[in-house]
């Protein structure tokens, strides 16, 4: 609870400002100088610890000469020290004789009942005083008589009611002018309170929001450690499990009947299928740790093209599925890995005959291109006239059930399947678009799923023409 109200007292400043702490400098210099003009009386404004605030532009003409010499600029300055030492009680304007036989008026400045700053206003010289007095007179000793009588006529003719007046007007004004500067002071402090507070939970958000990253950062560099940890110790066995079987196919340890050559047959094509799938793991894993190499070398995409329609004819085949090639003149070679590109293309066009009804056509384009504006630099290079960059584009294309606009971007996440229910019709881990992905990420290329109205699939791979480092 003290907290609370010592919180509160910081930002009111109860009890505690001064007149400099609520009041723009500039804004009162401004107010003095309208007030003096329109009262013709001068006037200087002090806070509270004595500091001038605002200093009065009418220095009487009066003074001015007294200045000349010794005796009069002593006088002077025992008027203004015994003014400026002044300590007026709250409510009651203090005057104080003048060497020109005037009066200075010193007010307190009050807020809430509290002294905030005190004003002085003069020297005011009554109506009826018609001539110097003998006090002026013994100090201007020297100077001209006629002079002297001409500034003590410029001095200001104040009544003692109208110079009351007059400071009750002050009084008014700067109350008015303090409750303005609180309320703005006020205003301020909480705004910058609600700043720092907003600022602070942000700041509390964002060290948890990095917190879990890290955490994120370290379960995710985990779990590529436990991925390759576990593939490796699978493949081991797996390969053993492999091998065996296929000397078992082959008669080594002796004929078997054709039950039993069955049944290790479907040990053998899952022990291979399971062996793909560790393969798959590893190459997510290295490429996740960014330990895999590339071993990269001139090749040719068409030739690599037909590669792949030759390696996938018979599988197409057997779904009833037609597969082919082709390739545009004039296309570049890659300086690039070509057992990566080829997984690349094994992968999306095996994914394009897996998702490919009986009857349908699943089609490996290999044309030359240009690498898309955005990666040349953006709109600025664009607009610079930047050259485009040369490459060669793969499109596999297929006439299957298609992928949705919605879930176009996910695809390419570890794991994410359309349909993940037990019950549906095409196997798959999810991990081979994800694997894609990064293959061609790591070319430098770029990935993306094209619409092929009326149906299926368009996976466009766009690679840049790149020469061999000399």
């Amino acid at each position: 609870m003290n907290d609370t109200f010592k919180s509160l007292s910081d930002l009111t400043l109860a009890d505690r400002y001064d007149l400099d702490e609520v009041l723009d400098k500039g804004a009162l210099a401004e107010m003095v100088q309208s007030f003096e003009e329109l009262t013709r009386v001068s006037t200087r404004i002090y806070g509270a610890s004595g500091q001038l605030l605002a200093d009065t532009r009418l220095t009487p003409p009066l003074y001015a000469l007294l200045d000349r010499h010794l005796p009069g600029r002593l006088a002077v300055q025992k008027v203004i020290d015994r003014v400026r030492r002044a300590a007026p009680k709250p409510g009651t304007p203090e005057r104080l004789p003048c060497i020109s036989g005037g009066t200075f008026l010193a007010l307190a400045i009050l807020h809430d009942g509290r002294v905030v700053g005190r004003a002085i206003l003069g020297p005011m010289l009554d109506p009826e005083v018609g001539a110097p007095p003998p006090e002026l007179l013994e100090v201007a000793g020297g100077l001209s008589p006629t002079e002297l009588d001409a500034c003590f006529a410029r001095l200001p003719k104040v009544s003692a009611l109208e110079g009351e007046r007059i400071a009750a007007h002050l009084e008014r004004t700067l109350s008015l002018l303090v409750w303005s500067g609180l309320k703005a002071h006020l205003a301020t402090n909480l705004h910058l309170e609600s700043v720092k507070e907003s600022f602070r939970e942000l700041s509390e958000q964002n060290d948890k929001l990095k917190a879990a990253h890290d955490r994120l950062k370290e379960l995710d560099r985990l779990k590529s450690n436990f991925l390759a940890t576990v593939s490796h110790e699978l493949r081991t066995p797996l390969t053993s499990i492999i091998g065996y079987s296929e000397m078992l196919l082959e008669g080594i340890a002796g004929d078997i009947n054709q039950d039993q050559r069955e049944f290790v047959e479907t040990i053998h094509n899952k022990g291979e299928q399971l062996l793909g799938l560790i393969k798959t793991l590893l190459d997510l894993s290295k490429l996740e740790s960014g330990t895999m190499s590339l071993r990269k070398d001139m090749m040719s995409c068409g030739a690599l093209a037909q590669d792949v329609v030759a390696t996938l004819t018979p599988t197409a085949k057997k779904k009833g599925v037609q597969l082919l090639a082709r390739i545009a003149p004039g296309v570049p070679e890659l300086y690039a890995d070509s057992a990566r590109l080829r997984q690349v293309l094994l992968n999306l066009t095996e994914n394009g005959i897996k998702f490919t009804p009986s009857g349908g056509q699943v089609a490996i384009t290999v044309e030359a291109g240009f690498m898309p504006q955005g990666d040349t630099g953006g709109a600025g290079a664009v607009l610079m006239g930047a050259a485009k960059r040369p490459a060669v584009v793969l499109s596999v294309a297929d006439t299957g059930i298609g992928i949705g606009v919605e879930d176009r971007d996910r695809v390419f996440d570890a794991f994410y399947q359309i349909d993940s229910s037990s019950t549906r019709e095409a196997g798959g881990t999810g991990l081979g678009l994800s694997i894609v992905k990064r293959l061609v990420e790591a070319h430098d290329g770029l990935i993306e799923i094209v619409g092929n109205e009326p149906q299926g699939t368009v996976f466009k791979v766009t690679l840049p023409s790149k020469r061999p480092p000399q």
